[in-house]
Protein backbone atom coordinates (compact mmCIF):
# COMPACT_ATOMS: atom_id res chain seq x y z
CA UNK A 1 0.00 0.00 0.00
CA UNK A 2 2.92 2.28 -0.66
CA UNK A 3 1.84 5.78 -1.65
CA UNK A 4 -1.81 5.31 -0.62
CA UNK A 5 -3.14 8.39 1.13
CA UNK A 6 -5.29 7.87 4.18
CA UNK A 7 -6.32 9.83 7.26
CA UNK A 8 -4.28 7.54 9.54
CA UNK A 9 -2.62 4.16 9.63
CA UNK A 10 -4.72 1.00 9.82
CA UNK A 11 -6.38 0.86 13.28
CA UNK A 12 -5.68 -2.88 13.39
CA UNK A 13 -2.03 -2.01 14.03
CA UNK A 14 -3.15 -0.68 17.44
CA UNK A 15 -4.11 -4.22 18.46
CA UNK A 16 -0.57 -5.61 18.27
CA UNK A 17 0.19 -7.85 21.25
CA UNK A 18 -3.41 -7.62 22.50
CA UNK A 19 -5.81 -10.53 22.82
CA UNK A 20 -8.93 -9.78 20.78
CA UNK A 21 -11.85 -11.72 19.39
CA UNK A 22 -12.08 -12.28 15.64
CA UNK A 23 -14.94 -9.77 15.33
CA UNK A 24 -13.02 -6.99 17.09
CA UNK A 25 -9.95 -7.71 14.96
CA UNK A 26 -11.94 -7.65 11.70
CA UNK A 27 -13.78 -4.48 12.71
CA UNK A 28 -10.51 -2.65 13.41
CA UNK A 29 -9.30 -3.72 9.95
CA UNK A 30 -12.60 -2.65 8.34
CA UNK A 31 -12.30 0.72 10.07
CA UNK A 32 -9.33 1.41 7.82
CA UNK A 33 -11.71 1.65 4.85
CA UNK A 34 -13.32 4.65 6.57
CA UNK A 35 -10.02 6.51 6.45
CA UNK A 36 -8.58 5.23 3.14
CA UNK A 37 -9.25 7.87 0.50
CA UNK A 38 -10.47 6.96 -2.96
CA UNK A 39 -7.17 7.71 -4.63
CA UNK A 40 -8.56 8.68 -8.04
CA UNK A 41 -10.37 11.70 -6.60
CA UNK A 42 -7.28 12.95 -4.80
CA UNK A 43 -5.25 12.64 -7.98
CA UNK A 44 -7.84 14.74 -9.83
CA UNK A 45 -7.60 17.53 -7.27
CA UNK A 46 -10.39 16.82 -4.81
CA UNK A 47 -9.11 18.14 -1.46
CA UNK A 48 -8.66 15.50 1.23
CA UNK A 49 -11.24 17.16 3.50
CA UNK A 50 -13.86 16.62 0.76
CA UNK A 51 -12.60 13.30 -0.62
CA UNK A 52 -14.74 10.19 -0.47
CA UNK A 53 -13.34 7.22 1.48
CA UNK A 54 -13.48 3.61 0.30
CA UNK A 55 -16.07 2.87 3.02
CA UNK A 56 -18.26 5.76 1.86
CA UNK A 57 -18.07 4.40 -1.68
CA UNK A 58 -19.02 0.87 -0.58
CA UNK A 59 -21.92 2.22 1.51
CA UNK A 60 -23.15 4.20 -1.50
CA UNK A 61 -22.97 1.14 -3.77
CA UNK A 62 -25.01 -0.82 -1.21
CA UNK A 63 -27.54 2.01 -0.96
CA UNK A 64 -27.87 2.15 -4.75
CA UNK A 65 -28.53 -1.59 -4.71
CA UNK A 66 -31.23 -1.08 -2.09
CA UNK A 67 -32.82 1.82 -3.96
CA UNK A 68 -32.85 -0.07 -7.26
CA UNK A 69 -33.86 -3.51 -5.94
CA UNK A 70 -37.48 -3.18 -7.05
CA UNK A 71 -36.37 -2.26 -10.58
CA UNK A 72 -34.36 -5.54 -10.76
CA UNK A 73 -36.74 -8.13 -9.20
CA UNK A 74 -34.95 -10.97 -11.03
CA UNK A 75 -31.87 -10.57 -8.80
CA UNK A 76 -31.24 -12.05 -5.36
CA UNK A 77 -31.38 -8.94 -3.17
CA UNK A 78 -29.31 -10.35 -0.29
CA UNK A 79 -26.55 -11.55 -2.63
CA UNK A 80 -26.46 -8.14 -4.30
CA UNK A 81 -26.05 -6.39 -0.94
CA UNK A 82 -23.36 -8.80 0.23
CA UNK A 83 -21.45 -8.31 -3.04
CA UNK A 84 -21.73 -4.54 -2.71
CA UNK A 85 -20.40 -4.61 0.83
CA UNK A 86 -17.51 -7.01 0.22
CA UNK A 87 -16.31 -5.81 -3.19
CA UNK A 88 -13.65 -3.40 -1.81
CA UNK A 89 -12.73 -5.07 1.50
CA UNK A 90 -9.55 -6.34 -0.15
CA UNK A 91 -8.34 -2.75 -0.34
CA UNK A 92 -7.65 -2.73 3.42
CA UNK A 93 -4.12 -3.99 2.86
CA UNK A 94 -3.81 -3.79 -0.95
CA UNK A 95 -4.88 -0.14 -1.13
CA UNK A 96 -7.14 1.60 -3.63
CA UNK A 97 -5.25 0.70 -6.78
CA UNK A 98 -6.41 2.88 -9.67
CA UNK A 99 -5.73 2.64 -13.43
CA UNK A 100 -3.00 5.30 -13.20
CA UNK A 101 -1.00 2.94 -10.97
CA UNK A 102 -0.49 0.70 -14.02
CA UNK A 103 -0.86 -2.48 -11.95
CA UNK A 104 -2.02 -5.37 -14.17
CA UNK A 105 -5.59 -6.47 -13.37
CA UNK A 106 -4.61 -10.03 -12.37
CA UNK A 107 -1.98 -8.66 -9.97
CA UNK A 108 -4.50 -6.20 -8.46
CA UNK A 109 -7.04 -9.00 -7.93
CA UNK A 110 -4.39 -11.25 -6.36
CA UNK A 111 -3.30 -8.48 -3.95
CA UNK A 112 -6.89 -7.77 -2.92
CA UNK A 113 -7.70 -11.47 -2.50
CA UNK A 114 -4.66 -11.97 -0.28
CA UNK A 115 -5.66 -8.91 1.73
CA UNK A 116 -9.18 -10.29 2.14
CA UNK A 117 -7.80 -13.65 3.30
CA UNK A 118 -5.65 -11.87 5.87
CA UNK A 119 -8.57 -9.79 7.18
CA UNK A 120 -10.98 -12.74 7.37
CA UNK A 121 -8.59 -15.44 8.56
CA UNK A 122 -10.23 -15.83 11.99
CA UNK A 123 -13.94 -15.53 11.13
CA UNK A 124 -16.17 -18.50 10.33
CA UNK A 125 -17.82 -16.80 7.33
CA UNK A 126 -14.50 -16.33 5.50
CA UNK A 127 -15.18 -18.93 2.79
CA UNK A 128 -18.56 -17.38 2.00
CA UNK A 129 -17.08 -13.87 1.76
CA UNK A 130 -14.11 -15.05 -0.31
CA UNK A 131 -16.55 -16.77 -2.69
CA UNK A 132 -18.49 -13.49 -3.01
CA UNK A 133 -15.27 -11.63 -3.80
CA UNK A 134 -14.37 -14.25 -6.41
CA UNK A 135 -17.85 -13.94 -7.95
CA UNK A 136 -17.54 -10.16 -8.08
CA UNK A 137 -14.13 -10.28 -9.74
CA UNK A 138 -15.13 -12.88 -12.33
CA UNK A 139 -18.66 -11.47 -12.80
CA UNK A 140 -19.93 -15.05 -12.82
CA UNK A 141 -23.44 -14.36 -11.50
CA UNK A 142 -26.08 -11.87 -12.69
CA UNK A 143 -25.85 -10.26 -9.25
CA UNK A 144 -22.08 -9.73 -9.60
CA UNK A 145 -22.51 -8.23 -13.07
CA UNK A 146 -25.14 -5.89 -11.65
CA UNK A 147 -22.93 -4.79 -8.73
CA UNK A 148 -19.99 -4.20 -11.07
CA UNK A 149 -22.21 -1.79 -13.00
CA UNK A 150 -23.44 -0.18 -9.77
CA UNK A 151 -19.85 0.35 -8.68
CA UNK A 152 -19.25 2.41 -11.81
CA UNK A 153 -22.60 4.17 -11.49
CA UNK A 154 -21.68 5.24 -7.94
CA UNK A 155 -18.41 6.62 -9.29
CA UNK A 156 -20.31 8.60 -11.94
CA UNK A 157 -22.78 9.89 -9.35
CA UNK A 158 -19.93 10.98 -7.06
CA UNK A 159 -18.24 12.68 -10.01
CA UNK A 160 -21.48 14.55 -10.62
CA UNK A 161 -21.68 15.57 -6.96
CA UNK A 162 -18.13 16.93 -7.12
CA UNK A 163 -18.89 18.79 -10.34
CA UNK A 164 -22.03 20.36 -8.86
CA UNK A 165 -19.88 21.40 -5.88
CA UNK A 166 -17.53 23.01 -8.43
CA UNK A 167 -14.53 20.92 -7.41
CA UNK A 168 -13.48 20.25 -10.99
CA UNK A 169 -14.31 18.66 -14.32
CA UNK A 170 -14.87 14.94 -13.86
CA UNK A 171 -16.36 14.01 -17.23
CA UNK A 172 -13.73 11.29 -17.68
CA UNK A 173 -15.33 9.37 -14.79
CA UNK A 174 -18.72 9.42 -16.53
CA UNK A 175 -17.05 8.23 -19.73
CA UNK A 176 -15.31 5.43 -17.83
CA UNK A 177 -18.61 4.40 -16.25
CA UNK A 178 -20.23 4.39 -19.69
CA UNK A 179 -17.76 1.72 -20.82
CA UNK A 180 -19.02 -0.70 -18.14
CA UNK A 181 -22.71 0.13 -17.62
CA UNK A 182 -24.69 -1.96 -20.09
CA UNK A 183 -28.15 -2.26 -18.56
CA UNK A 184 -30.53 0.29 -20.13
CA UNK A 185 -32.15 1.03 -16.75
CA UNK A 186 -28.77 2.08 -15.34
CA UNK A 187 -27.73 3.88 -18.53
CA UNK A 188 -30.78 6.12 -18.11
CA UNK A 189 -29.31 7.38 -14.83
CA UNK A 190 -25.91 7.88 -16.44
CA UNK A 191 -27.48 9.89 -19.27
CA UNK A 192 -29.23 12.08 -16.70
CA UNK A 193 -25.85 12.81 -15.11
CA UNK A 194 -24.46 13.77 -18.51
CA UNK A 195 -27.32 16.25 -18.98
CA UNK A 196 -26.49 17.83 -15.60
CA UNK A 197 -23.08 18.77 -16.99
CA UNK A 198 -24.56 21.13 -19.62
Amino acid sequence: MIGMKSKAENPASLLANKQTSPIVEVFFDLAHLKQLFRQGWLRRGVPSERCESVAEHSFSVAMLATLLADVFPELDRLRVLELALVHDVGEIHAGDIVPGDEVPRDEKVALEKESLRLVLRRVSCRDHLLALFEDYETAASPEARFVRQLEKLEMALQASVYEQQQLGDFGEFLDSAGEVIEDRRLRTILEELRRLRK
